[in-house]
């Protein structure tokens, strides 16, 4: 377990150890805080230098999961096991639906457009793959990354001309990410089989359940990637994961999807809770550190940070101490 650090214009520095991190703050040359779930301390002084070690970030794409490790040559900082964003195919279907029920009713409704060329990314292939970005220019405010090594997942193409690949979300998709994670950082592609060749060199294994909370799950993967690049272990040195699950928030949906008795709508949709933004991290005097849900009347809901189920819906406001802002549930 590292702890992160900046200094004082919050330019990441070489993550450190948990004791030096106490003795910082307890003496006063360092002031904790939380940035989305990620425990980091700012520096109060001017470190005696700035140089960092070659860090590095492996990728280990997936449907459903998805491994990140980042390592230098003597440390593996952290391993993220992360939850893919699945829920976009659902609500862009739920959206046209109820489009297309409106218009049979009398609604004030956008009328039809025809003969549209929507061009770009499919809604859940860009979701996806800005998920990653996400994370990986969230870790870079607080890690001083310099390359990043992801596996190339190919798409299985249903016809045998070697141009139907380019028909595939997932082709395009990954090649949208690359240009963007281009932008970041210098890019390394290896292709699976090179993944499970540096296993085996390792020793490792990977399991067959890749649902599992497990570092063989994802992780194993990423960490071989990451360490191919920056060397220094033959077996791993850090295998603890944190998880990372993002939140789905209704930002545009104004009204329930079904009416109430009488054919009324309750009001649905937002990303505010009387003051406080919906996801935030809180610590309430009695359910500890949750995060902001929905409101209702002068109440809030909170929600546990590693199952995500509502803990109450009757919180005081005055009560909730915000943490940070945040998108995503992160524990250990």
């Amino acid at each position: 377990m590292f702890v992160f650090v900046v200094d004082k214009n919050n330019k990441p520095l070489m993550p450190t150890s948990p004791s030096r991190a106490r003795r910082w703050i307890r003496d006063g040359k360092a002031t904790p805080f939380w940035k989305r779930g990620f425990f980091c301390i700012r520096l109060n002084f001017d470190p005696s230098g700035e140089n960092t070690d070659l860090v590095a970030v492996g990728i280990d794409p997936g449907s459903k999961k998805e491994g990140f490790t980042v390592k230098s040559q003597a440390h593996t900082y952290i391993n993220l096991h992360t939850d893919a964003v699945t829920g976009v195919k659902g609500a862009v279907e739920t959206r046209r639906e109820m489009r297309r029920g409106r218009r049979f009713r009398k609604t004030p409704c956008r009328a039809n457009r025809k003969n549209r060329k929507r061009g770009g990314l499919p809604p859940s292939t860009k979701a996806r793959w800005q998920w990653k970005l996400r994370i990986i220019r969230h870790l870079k405010k607080i890690i001083p990354i310099h390359e990043f090594v992801v596996e190339d997942i190919k798409a299985a193409t249903k016809g045998q001309r070697r141009w139907d690949k380019s028909f595939s979300p997932l082709q395009i998709g990954k090649q949208w990410f690359y240009d963007q994670l281009e932008q970041i950082g210098f890019v390394h592609l290896l292709e699976g089989w090179q993944t499970k060749d540096l296993r085996d060199t390792h020793g490792l294994s990977k399991t067959k359940s890749k649902m599992a909370p497990v570092f063989e799950a994802h992780c194993v993967d990423s960490w071989v990637l990451a360490n191919w690049l920056v060397g220094g272990h033959t077996k791993p040195d850090n295998t603890e994961l944190k998880f990372v699950v993002p939140l789905q928030f209704h930002r545009r949906q104004l009204h329930r999807l079904q009416p109430e008795k009488g054919g009324c709508r309750r009001p649905y949709g937002s990303t505010r809770s009387l003051g406080f933004t919906r996801g935030s991290l809180v610590k309430h005097p009695k359910y500890g550190v949750a995060y902001i849900g929905g409101n209702s009347k002068d109440r809030i809901s909170l929600h546990g940070i590693k199952t995500g189920k509502r803990l109450t819906q009757g919180a005081k406001p005055a009560d909730c101490k915000l943490l940070t802002y945040n998108s995503w549930r992160c524990y250990a």
